[in-house]
């Protein structure tokens, strides 16, 4: 991968673009909830996401699909029906992140192993 040349990198003056990406995807859960969506590409039952990034809990997982559909990146169907029925699809401008997450994913598979995570423990 290339860096960027300099006719795209942002002037000094210029606010950051990767703050308002972080704070899009901040969240210990945010990241985990968008590459599933990505992955499954079709709708998705609540109780499955949930399934399938736990151990996060109803509450979190709620807020974070909220501030995703506010943002245009998930949409959320109900199905009027007892009990009610709520599926999440990614968007398609949701979808454009997915190349991104990929390439994060891959950069955690190749380099994981190699990260001091000493600190991380001793946090937790």
């Amino acid at each position: 991968m290339m860096s960027p040349g300099p006719e795209n990198l942002p002037s000094m003056d210029e606010p950051c673009p990767m703050i308002d990406f972080v704070n899009l995807i901040s969240g210990k859960w945010a990241i985990p909830i968008l590459y599933r969506l990505i992955l499954i590409n079709g709708p998705v039952r609540f109780s499955a996401l949930q399934r399938a990034v736990a151990p996060i809990t109803q509450k979190e997982l709620t807020r974070q699909l909220r501030l995703f559909e506010r943002h245009k990146l998930i949409e959320r169907q109900v199905f009027a029906e007892v009990p009610p029925r709520v599926e999440y699809r990614i968007t398609d401008l949701g979808r454009t992140l997915g190349p991104t997450l990929d390439s994060l994913a891959q950069w955690m598979r190749t380099h994981g192993q190699s990260l001091d995570r000493k600190e991380e423990a001793a946090i937790s």
